[in-house]
């Protein structure tokens, strides 16, 4: 032994178990206190728990801030979603708003071009009315009574559709009448004005009926070249022929004259209808 080792003085100073204690709290992430005296037994982790008490750890704390991040952080999520959802909509209604737009521009379009066709198909037809009126005063030479002479030679300068209605039903006269004929070389006298006023573009009914009807009526003291004349009611004519100027007409007539050209006072019609 050596012969310091009994002096006091040189002995190494025993560490208390407080400071030990204290130390490794610390170092463990927590603190300790002691709460028996000043200096604590080694055995101080078997003391009863009212001689030892630890202070709340920061653990609680760091939970509720971590949650309350949490929470935020889903907030956050959601409203970028529903930003997200109205932008979505937003696109989409944009989109259709354009799609809508661009139909009824088309559609407009597509209207105002139907329009134009219209408007000038009207034009030519009041053009062409006007040059078929035209044509009948030129061929009658002002005579519009449906009376005078029985003469069959109208008027000198008859042009234009008047001419050829004209030229062609006196090219008929003569041939057959048959019953439900529509010609060449025999008609019925519904059968006759329709083939004739199909040479200039017009397309009658095949009836005597319907053709009575089949324009505007007109008075037999007001008649023109052209104009269908009716025997019997509008509507329910039994017979018809076509005036051609100088109080004369056209029509086939029965089985015994076939197609004929007479005055007017031969069989006198009820009415007449306009469609040149």
């Amino acid at each position: 032994m050596s012969p310091n080792a009994l002096i006091p003085s040189h002995r190494k100073p025993r560490r208390s178990a407080s400071s030990r204690a204290l130390r490794a709290g610390v170092t463990g992430g927590f603190l300790t206190l002691a709460v028996a005296g000043a200096t604590v037994p080694a055995n101080a982790a078997d003391k009863p728990v009212a001689e030892t008490q630890e202070l709340p750890t920061i653990t609680t704390a760091l939970t509720a801030d971590l949650a309350e991040s949490a929470d935020t952080a889903q907030q956050v999520a959601e409203s970028y979603e529903r930003q997200a959802a109205q932008d979505k909509a937003v696109s989409s209604a944009a989109k259709a708003a354009k799609k809508d737009k661009a139909e009824a521009e088309q559609k407009a379009a597509e209207a105002k071009k139907k329009a134009a066709e219209a408007k000038k198909k009207a034009a030519e037809a009041v053009q062409a009315r006007a040059s078929r009126s035209a044509d009948r005063t030129s061929l009658t030479g002002g005579d519009s009574s449906g009376s005078g002479s029985t003469d069959s030679t109208p008027s000198t300068g008859a042009t234009g559709s008047t001419a050829t209605l004209l030229s062609f039903l006196r090219a008929q006269v003569g041939k057959a009448y048959v019953m439900g004929a529509t010609g060449p070389s025999a008609y019925d006298c519904s059968g006759l004005t329709q083939a004739a006023f199909r040479q200039i573009g017009i397309e009658l009914p095949r009836v005597s009926q319907s053709q009575s009807t089949a324009g505007t009526q007109v008075g037999l003291s007001n008649l023109q070249v052209g104009d269908i004349l009716y025997w019997g009611g509008a509507g329910s004519a039994y017979h018809v022929g076509v005036y051609v100027g100088n109080g004369n007409f056209i029509g086939a007539q029965n089985s015994s004259t076939g197609v004929v050209e007479r005055p007017l006072s031969y069989d006198q019609p009820t009415g007449a209808v306009r469609v040149l």
